[in-house]
């Protein structure tokens, strides 16, 4: 930027690619997922990366982080785990007799929250009030986070013995549920060779400055949704809740979710306007984590991605 507050001279959807471009640097084969992370970024959620152990969830936190020139901290969530391991805690200074507070590792503007879910339901709940009021509550005061604070946790999915299933009020904190998946061969040759001297992490430099970070943001609330589109993604949402096998279903938070994240899908794909496929694209990482099957359905072999997908096959697409 020339001038404070001035407006960049190259367009959002430069800027949102020379983003992905960057990442894609480090993350071979995982342009899609790469987008909807900045999506969910762009739009004011949060991530919860869920796979196998090596598919890469850490490196792509830090080189997202490393891409925009942002404070980023990571926290390895473990049984002992405190809540004033990751908010802070106050420390008596015994030489003007008074209490000082030293802040944790959420002050910063990219949380990497890895296995969150080997941590008590207590710590877990650190958390809660961070991602959803952007604020935190620390002996009687509140104090306010980054206004770019953005959480990526991970969890994984095939580990069960010492871990702490998230509970429904903080999976729904969760803009997005993701998955990388494993890449191609070919991809995956890339990778390996391109880590023969040293990680490709070492080399990635911000490629735009925070202030061009902040502008995307607001560029991405002011992409047009047409009434029509705002209907369609809550009568997706709303569908969930009357679906058969589904105990809770989705609630207005993911509508809104929907949403924001298909105006930032599209500012990322080089879009002026939302269609129906930017919507189509997010509403299965963004319904399916959030919806609660009865018992037996579990042991009849449903998932939610499937309820979602059938939904989105029933559910008219706006003319």
């Amino acid at each position: 930027m020339d001038d404070a507050g001035a407006v960049p001279k190259v367009q959002p959807p430069q800027l949102a690619a020379r983003i992905c471009a960057n990442i894609e640097r480090v993350m071979s084969g995982q342009t899609r997922t790469i987008q909807q992370v900045l999506a969910a970024f762009l739009g004011g959620g949060h991530v919860l990366l869920e796979d196998n152990p090596g598919t890469g969830k850490t490196t792509l936190a830090k080189a997202l982080a490393r891409s925009i020139g942002a404070g980023f901290k990571r926290v390895q969530f473990t049984p002992d785990l405190l809540p004033s391991d990751i908010l802070g805690v106050s420390v008596f200074n015994p030489r003007d007799q008074s209490f000082q507070f030293h802040s944790g590792p959420i002050f910063t503007q990219i949380l990497l929250a890895d296995e969150v879910n080997r941590a008590s339901p207590r710590t877990q709940s650190a958390l809660l009030e961070a991602m959803g009021e952007g604020q935190v509550s620390i002996e009687g005061k509140t104090h306010a986070l980054d206004e770019l604070f953005f959480v990526i946790a991970t969890q994984n999915p095939v580990e069960f013995r010492g871990t702490y299933p998230l509970p429904e009020a903080q999976m729904d904190r969760f803009a997005v549920r993701l998955s990388l998946g494993y890449v191609t061969a070919e991809a995956e040759v890339e990778i390996v060779a391109a880590q023969e001297q040293r990680h490709p992490l070492e080399s990635i430099a911000a490629c735009i400055s925070i202030e061009e970070v902040r502008w995307l943001r607001r560029c991405a609330r002011e992409v047009r949704v047409s009434a029509e589109l705002r209907r369609y993604a809550v009568e997706l949402a709303r569908a969930t809740r009357a679906a058969p096998a589904v105990q809770l279903g989705a609630g207005p938070r993911a509508s809104l979710a929907l949403s924001r994240l298909a105006q930032a899908l599209a500012l990322v794909r080089g879009d002026d306007y939302v269609r129906p496929d930017h919507i189509r694209d997010v509403a299965v990482p963004v319904l399916a984590h959030r919806l609660v099957l009865d018992p037996q359905a579990k042991f009849s072999g449903v998932t939610t991605q499937g309820i979602v997908a059938d939904i989105l096959q029933s559910v008219p697409i706006p003319g």
